[in-house]
């Protein structure tokens, strides 16, 4: 067992587990350009059957912040965008396709269009971007042999896709996506699922991730340590948003792992 240093002190630590997006990688990165597509071929659907997905109502539906030329800047860490599921995400603009008069079959139907349209876009694009220090840290903690695990809201294949395209697949045991258990975040699940193959106990667990949801998922769990990462958000704001954490550290330069004693 290695030690993780904070800046409030040395935790005794028998794996890590991660949450992906806006934890390993940066979350506008990826989802901001995947939901800008999704939500334009919607709309674009949606105008083809003389019906309107109004401007002023779009950021509302992810929880996001669009700039003047309709490009994602920033999200609600406790919106639908950050903490839901991908079958939230369709199920939230199904509804508003229902709600202007469509049958659900067919809004859904739409939706799924635009799913793989959105989905093959970013195939192409690939717009994924480490966080500042991840690196430098997985390289760390897996020279003093932590094991490390990936648990997220997303879904497996593409979890396991996207870390791929960010070439740091290897560095850990397992990936757990929400459709691996039954209830997703702030519910303990996915990290009792991850403790339980990688054969240890979740008291000896450290996760880290950006929303409070996941810190509420490791206080369910019974973890170690819950470690905040508050992305551009001031300090007031961290507070708030990760009002669960253990730990708030801004990048992973504040953190390092360390054989006992060292």
């Amino acid at each position: 067992m290695s030690d993780l240093i904070t800046p409030q002190g040395r935790q005794a630590v028998s794996a890590i587990l991660f949450d992906k997006d806006g934890t390993l990688l940066e979350f506008v990165s990826l989802w901001g350009v995947w939901s800008k597509c999704l939500l334009e071929r919607f709309s674009a659907h949606l105008n083809s059957r003389q019906l309107t997905l109004q401007p002023e109502t779009i950021p509302s539906l992810f929880g996001t912040v669009h700039n003047e030329d309709g490009n994602i800047t920033d999200y609600d860490r406790n919106g639908p965008l950050a903490m839901g599921t991908m079958a939230d995400l369709y199920a939230i603009l199904a509804w508003q396709g229902y709600l202007q008069g469509l049958s659900w079959a067919e809004t859904m139907e739409i939706v799924d269009l635009c799913r793989k349209e959105a989905d093959a876009m970013m195939d192409e694009m690939r717009p994924v971007v480490a966080l500042p220090g991840l690196a430098r840290f997985l390289e760390e903690a897996r020279s003093h042999g932590v094991p490390m695990a990936v648990v997220t809201a997303d879904e497996t294949d593409a979890a396991e896709k996207h870390l791929r395209w960010l070439g740091i697949r290897d560095y850990f045991s397992e990936v757990i996506g929400t459709d691996q258990v039954e209830r997703g975040k702030p519910f303990p699940d996915m990290v009792q699922l991850a403790c339980s193959r990688l054969g240890i106990d979740p008291s000896g667990v450290v996760v880290i991730g950006d929303t409070n949801g996941d810190m509420r998922m490791a206080k369910a769990a019974g973890a170690a340590l819950a470690i905040g990462l508050p992305g551009s958000a001031s300090d007031d704001e961290a507070t708030n948003l990760l009002s669960d954490a253990h730990v708030i550290v801004r990048t992973y330069e504040d953190l390092s792992v360390r054989r006992p004693g060292k």
